[in-house]
């Protein structure tokens, strides 16, 4: 690439509209250009009429090129969609869908460079500095989120425990014993880890912690703030996806006002997920990205599967960059339930603001002859589950109604005493369909 990535200040990344749209174009070309070197976007892209970085005239002729989706990964694996000589290649990261084969992505040492100071860029606007602590309790190895993060935050010069995932009475003692400022950690464990510190000997006010970044699963807004609320502390929002990296493709800053998605890396698209057509800014649609600073594995138009919508106004950072919404679910997550569709995240957006409720739940799909049945278990709050049935009633009523008027359908209702139900240290799992496919 001709430049690397290297802005770390709002003042830096406000950029003006028209030459952002600038800078966007060179780097398409480019990004075509490598894209051209794979067996895959060859075919593909002289199918349209495109066979060098030449033909690439304005950001519009970006609709010309198809979308590449995850099966398409899957498909190319292992080296079809690699664009640069081996050689160059450090790094390699890959994930396993449902059908067991992998995607594969390659990365050059600039590419992880350029990777790391996005990361930077982000952290730092959440406030982190290099006198902060890090204790990433993300797992590492082949998930993109644990190196991710830890490369960033060494990157600006915080002090970086790698922790990794699990161990909680060890993540306490060395929270506690090097005076941990900032963790990364998925939402179900910092709901895992809230449950289990009085447990372990030990209190929210010996820990020094200020500041986390909450990621690699969906959560509500509801989420955030009974996490907050507990450790007070503040939590910040982010999204990313192996495919694009892993995380680093957007950022809260400390506004919390939406996801900051950095446009001089990325090309955003919001599309309707069933005409394909592209929408608005307006609209709640699926994002598309393109990548523009990879060079051992260039991605164009690849379609997330994530639902989100663009922010509207300014943000009082004074970075211009464009935001997105906290992610509202997944074209492929999405539940069809006697007809209706569900996301996951409605229904954790209604339960989670229930103060009864606790902070672990599940999701129970299976078949009653003919018809579809929804169950949601809950964990009650353990400081108001009082085991009085009239007061169970009323509240397993109040859950039904709530969850009626956001979705339509009329779930059973289970409430659980506080520990009940699976717990989780990595990603949770919280829908289970046993529903037969036919």
């Amino acid at each position: 690439m001709k430049e690397k990535i290297a802005f770390r200040d709002a003042q830096k990344e406000c950029i003006d509209g028209q030459a952002l749209r600038k800078y966007q174009l060179e780097r398409l070309k480019e990004t075509v250009g490598h894209a051209l070197r794979t067996p895959f976007y060859q075919h593909r892209l002289n199918k349209v009429g495109i066979r060098s970085s030449d033909d690439i005239r304005s950001l519009k002729d970006l609709e010309r090129i198809p979308f590449t989706t995850k099966d398409d990964l899957r498909e190319s694996y292992p080296r079809g969609l690699l664009a640069t000589d081996m050689k160059k290649v450090v790094r390699v990261h890959t994930s396993s869908g449902t059908t067991g084969i992998p995607t594969v992505i390659y990365h050059t040492q600039e590419d992880l460079d350029n990777w790391t100071e996005l990361v930077v860029r982000s952290i730092v606007a959440c406030g982190v500095t290099s006198d902060d602590v890090f204790q990433n309790m993300m797992t590492y190895g082949m998930f993109t989120g644990g190196l991710g993060l830890h490369y960033g935050a060494e990157r600006l010069g915080a002090l970086v425990i790698p922790s990794g995932s699990g161990n909680t009475k060890r993540q306490l003692q060395l929270m506690k014993d090097f005076r941990t400022t900032v963790v990364h950690a998925t939402p179900s464990y910092m709901f895992h880890f809230s449950s289990k510190i009085g447990e372990l000997g030990f209190t929210v006010e010996e820990l020094n912690l200020k500041k986390a970044f909450l990621g690699a699963e969906p959560y509500s807004e509801n989420t955030r703030k009974k996490i907050e609320e507990f450790f007070k502390i503040d939590v910040y929002n982010s999204y990313g996806l192996s495919e694009m990296n892993g995380p680093g493709v957007a950022f809260e800053c400390i506004y919390k006002t939406g996801m900051h998605l950095w446009e001089d890396a990325y090309i955003l698209e919001m599309i309707d997920p069933e005409t394909k057509k592209n929408l608005g800014d307006d609209t709640q649609g699926e994002l598309v990205l393109t990548t523009l600073c990879r060079q051992a594995t260039p991605l164009l138009r690849y379609r997330t599967r994530d639902l989100t919508t663009v922010v509207k106004g300014n943000c009082p950072c004074g970075r211009t960059h464009r935001r997105i919404s906290r992610i509202a679910g997944r074209t492929d997550d999405m539940l069809i339930i006697s007809g209706v569709n569900v996301f996951p995240s409605q229904i954790e957006q209604v339960i989670m603001k229930i103060p009864e409720v606790g902070n672990n739940y599940q999701i129970y799909l299976a078949k009653e002859g003919a018809l579809d049945k929804l169950t949601v278990k809950v964990e009650l709050y353990s400081k108001l589950f009082s085991g009085d049935l009239q007061d169970l009633e009323r509240l397993k009523r109040k859950i039904q109604d709530e969850l009626r008027a956001s979705i339509v359908i009329t779930p059973m209702v289970e409430l659980h005493e506080p520990g009940s139900l699976p717990e989780f240290e990595l990603k949770a799992k919280r829908v289970v369909d046993e529903r037969i496919k036919i």
